[in-house]
């Protein structure tokens, strides 16, 4: 995909050659998931590929190139078309030559993920025979297996994405690079002979999801205290909190040092994370390293993290969940009246200070 962006095939996983010997010699049918843009949901968009290949699909993923690598880590998913358009922007001609490469690969089914008019397009100028997605935003003529949305019925993002597929979802799962897990530890000077708990302060979304820096400071002292160490991890946008963070503690700032599978490898090798609810918490909950998860403006009923060993700490209020990016009462009180105690003794029913992570972890869970 020249113009598009580029095609990576994953490294052979046990359920990819599983599948190819049950299958034999017959072909199999070939779907290509339209995936998101925002981190969290492509985790999520993993919840329909074992369903698909079950039924003997071959999945590809058509994806920007933000969250294009993830799917490169996700049993099951036979290669990833990664398409290199603006966030935001149409990309006619971008997508027309993506359409051209994806045309001559013989799909049978698109199925689109996203809600945009512009997540549609791409399949429709494929001619894919069989482009199947939720109704909205005047995308009515590129989809001809058209769903209407049941909120109700499908109330989290996981359902409404098995529903697409017509599978029932299953918890999304990403694998480690082992050997690009040690090379990162040895990189960035991290040692794991000690409990690792491992801090994410960003959101992208918007304020009114992000607990407030000083208790994560706070936190990061009392992790310190309990003999764990603590990183910290994000975006570049994220490198001011991050910073602050690790002024107030002994915590190693990875803010902007870090990739994304970076991230998911260095996640990997914790004994504990503690996420606002953002792409990074749903990556822990994908690696299933024990995970505390903090709500604000949102709520779990909708995005959870899929994961047993998951604690979630939230505030009851009156306004929430209000859904907004800023506090639209401006006191941000669902997170600011949540001190570090809470999401401490969380970590502690965890287990997170109970023993070093001894050997990164480098299976994807079962």
């Amino acid at each position: 995909m020249a113009h598009a962006g580029g095609t990576v095939r994953p490294r052979p996983a046990s359920t990819q050659r599983s599948l190819a010997g049950a299958s034999g010699s017959s072909p199999r049918r070939k779907v290509l998931v339209v995936a998101p843009a925002w981190v969290g949901d492509m985790v999520m968009a993993h919840s329909l590929v074992p369903g698909l290949v079950k039924e003997g699909a071959e999945v590809d993923f058509l994806a920007p190139a933000a969250t294009a690598s993830l799917a490169t880590r996700m049993p099951g998913v036979a290669a990833v078309h990664r398409i290199e358009t603006e966030h935001g922007r149409l990309g006619l001609a971008v997508r027309r030559a993506a359409a051209a490469s994806l045309k001559p690969l013989g799909f049978e089914q698109a199925i689109v993920l996203p809600s945009s008019f512009k997540s549609a397009l791409t399949p429709a100028l494929a001619g894919i025979p069989r482009r199947s997605g939720f109704l909205g935003e005047w995308r009515f003529g590129l989809l001809n297996d058209r769903r209407v949305l049941d909120k109700e019925r499908l109330p989290r993002m996981v359902d409404r994405f098995g529903a697409l597929a017509d599978v029932a979802p299953a918890t999304p799962r990403l694998r480690v690079d082992v050997e690009a897990q040690r090379l990162l530890l040895a990189r960035h000077n991290l040692a794991t002979s000690q409990p690792v708990v491992a801090l994410c302060p960003g959101a992208d979304y918007g304020a009114s999801k992000r607990w407030p820096v000083e208790h994560f400071g706070k936190l990061a002292r009392r992790c310190a205290d309990a003999g764990a160490e603590v990183w910290v991890f994000g975006s570049v946008k994220d490198a001011p909190a991050a910073a602050a963070i690790a002024a107030a503690s002994s915590a190693i700032d990875l803010a902007g040092r870090t990739s994304l599978l970076d991230a998911v490898d260095l996640l990997a090798a914790a004994s504990a994370v503690v996420c606002n609810d953002s792409g990074l918490m749903h990556v822990a909950a994908a690696l299933d390293v024990p995970l505390v998860a903090l709500y604000g403006s949102t709520s779990p009923t909708f995005t959870p993290p899929l994961s047993q060993r998951t604690e979630i700490v939230e505030r009851q209020l009156d306004c929430r969940p209000c859904f907004q990016r800023e506090c639209p009462l401006g006191h941000l009180a669902c997170l600011r009246d949540i001190p570090a105690a809470p999401v401490f003794d969380a970590l502690q029913r965890l287990g997170a200070f109970a023993a070093a992570p001894g050997s990164a972890r480098t299976t994807t869970p079962e």
